[in-house]
């Protein structure tokens, strides 16, 4: 891994499929001028973006620290800082980010960084990891000095993140982990967001066309106009909760969403609590996401289809505002229990897919291998 040229440094992003390569080629496009700028040494820098399941069928950051070496050593890659969407876990700490300056190789888990402003908080990483690298790979360059903390700045703006022990055996020499019930909470969302939940229900067209179908008839049907008029707050509060409830509940069991380990150390049980709670959020978020665009549209339609006369002479209540929101709400209610009935005709491997981002589902299916074997 001899840098190619002596004024152009070649930095690889090995990126997981899906969301890593997006933040990935995000990145490669400022990348090269903003280290160029924050260099001392005045070099250049070619970023190049390599899409690759690096992560398939592991976890274990030493492993994938391995892999990351033999794809740059094979390729003649100068330095390579690899993305995953994946929690990593090392010494019952959840990993940040992995530096091995030997090497010139980085491993960052995207989870950890959090939910918000994911893209910029990537590339404050990326570019101090890239020129942590870069400087143990100068001429003269004493060992010593490279293994100061390049994350330093970065880290102390965003605790919890401090350096986390490394054994002796491994090819990190660096590591960064996030402490803390900050991050929990942090990996926690990061997790989420990988997963998308907004795109769950869209991504299930039969639970979909079950909800709006239940959602159409409801709107037109007297029996529903006579209780959506006679039910309080509180109880359209408790419709609500049931109903979401209910979809949370079927979709979790229907396609075996809760994962179970068989592993008895603690390490074990704290990832399966934190794979079941991003679960739990993920489709919780997803079935309000639908519960809302229900209600917005039983809105709409009930506004094209009913009649002022016949909803009061059924109702002996005025067709207003107020009574078209409270049918629309309870509406809503109605046809997401349909939604919840009409998954019971999607596959398992279809409600995966919407539920969980493509690396989380190879993931999950590793682990219910090894469940079953």
């Amino acid at each position: 891994m001899q840098a190619s040229s002596q004024v152009v440094t070649v930095v690889v992003l090995l990126a997981d499929p899906d969301a890593p390569t997006v933040v990935a080629k995000r990145l490669a496009r400022t990348l090269p001028a903003r280290l160029a700028e924050k260099s001392g040494w005045q070099r250049r820098f070619a970023v190049e973006v390599v899409s690759r399941p690096f992560t398939a069928d592991a976890e274990d950051p030493s492993t994938l620290m391995h892999r990351i070496v033999e794809d740059a050593s094979a390729e003649s890659w100068d330095i390579v800082v690899a993305l995953t969407d994946l929690p990593l876990h090392s010494h019952r700490r959840r990993l940040v980010v992995d530096l091995s300056h030997e090497h010139g190789t980085a491993l960052l888990s995207l989870p950890s960084l959090g939910g918000w402003r994911l893209q910029g908080k990537a590339r404050r990483v990326v570019e101090e990891a890239v020129l942590s690298l870069a400087a143990s790979r100068s001429p003269g360059c004493e060992r010593a000095a490279y293994r100061r903390p390049p994350l330093g700045p970065f880290a102390g703006r965003l605790a919890p993140i401090r350096p986390g022990p490394v054994d002796e055996e491994e090819l990190a020499d660096l590591r960064y982990v996030a402490d803390g019930p900050r991050g929990y909470v942090k990996l926690l969302v990061g997790m989420v967001r990988a997963n998308r939940p907004w795109r769950l229900v869209p991504g299930l067209s039969k639970a979909l066309a079950a909800a709006l179908a239940t959602g159409a008839i409801a709107t037109v049907d007297d029996t529903v106009w006579s209780l959506a008029t006679s039910l309080g707050t509180p109880r359209l509060v408790v419709a609500t909760v049931g109903s979401v409830g209910l979809m949370i509940g079927w979709l979790i069991v229907d396609a075996n969403l809760w994962h179970r380990t068989t592993e008895g150390s603690p390490e074990a049980r704290q990832r399966s609590v934190l794979y079941n709670t991003s679960t739990m959020v993920t489709v919780s978020i997803g079935a309000a996401v639908c519960y809302v665009g229900l209600m917005v549209v039983s809105f709409v339609w009930a506004l094209f289809v009913l009649n002022g006369h016949v909803f009061a002479s059924a109702t002996r209540h005025p067709l207003n505002a107020q009574n078209y929101c409270t049918l629309s709400w309870f509406v809503a209610s109605i046809a997401t229990v349909g939604g919840a009935l009409g998954s019971g005709l999607e596959s398992d491997e279809a409600i995966r897919a919407a539920a969980y981002s493509t690396r989380e589902q190879e993931r999950r299916h590793m682990l219910q291998g090894e469940h079953d074997g």
